[in-house]
């Protein structure tokens, strides 16, 4: 795997699992993509404000500072326009899913178990540039 250039686009992901954090990181390398980790939400905040991260991968349930309060915080902040890819385990139904897209910064939402397949798309869809007149 070829490590990612200095210039390569920056996804901070937040989850306090130390194995999907490691397979996120790898996947997102894989994909040509830098990766900071954080393990809780207070550290995760203050990495994006630090890093200014072209994308979030955040998960939900954390214990002590949670996702909901990292969303809300990155919403009140000159980080409102960092997109985020809710990444989380905890059974959601589709309405709360639904409710959860409608969050201004929220641009996607991927259930654990990951699927690789799912977040590669995720990341190509979000981060790789488009040829000019492609759809």
């Amino acid at each position: 795997m070829v490590e990612p250039g200095e210039n390569a686009k920056l996804v901070l992901i937040i989850d306090d699992d130390d194995g999907v954090r490691d397979l996120l990181s790898f996947l997102v390398k894989k994909e040509g993509f830098r990766a900071e980790v954080a393990v809780d939400g207070e550290d995760g905040f203050q990495k994006a404000e630090r890093l200014k991260p072209d994308l979030i991968l955040l998960d939900l349930m954390m214990p002590r500072y949670g996702g909901f309060e990292v969303l809300r915080q990155l919403q009140s902040s000159e980080l409102s326009r960092i997109p985020i890819v809710i990444v989380t385990g905890r059974y959601t139904d589709r309405s709360t899913a639904e409710m959860i897209k409608q969050e201004s910064n929220v641009v996607d939402f991927i259930e654990k178990p990951l699927k690789p397949n799912v977040l590669v798309a995720v990341l190509d869809r979000l981060l790789k540039p488009r040829a000019p007149g492609a759809a």
